[in-house]
């Protein structure tokens, strides 16, 4: 039995977080250390999800600032 893996179901988690507006656009998310101990993960999970995150422009990273929540007008279709 297949199951999802760890940085899958982590950024889903804040995909619908977005969704049920408990993250709000520029919401400024933990730092990957952070996350990991609040997921239980290791880093290298983290990094996959903000990874992942990226890519579907979820977030946007600030070099020295942190990583910021994207308005989901930007990335999210209305069904």
């Amino acid at each position: 039995m297949p199951t999802t893996p760890d940085y899958i179901r982590i950024a889903d988690d804040i995909v619908a977080g977005v969704k049920a507006r408990t993250l709000k656009p520029e919401d400024k998310l933990p730092p990957i250390a952070q996350m990991a101990v609040d997921y239980k993960v290791g880093t290298s999970t983290i990094q996959m999800v903000y990874v992942r995150l990226e890519a579907l422009r979820v977030i946007r990273r600030h070099q020295g600032k942190g990583i910021y929540v994207t308005d989901p007008k930007t990335w999210m279709r209305e069904p």
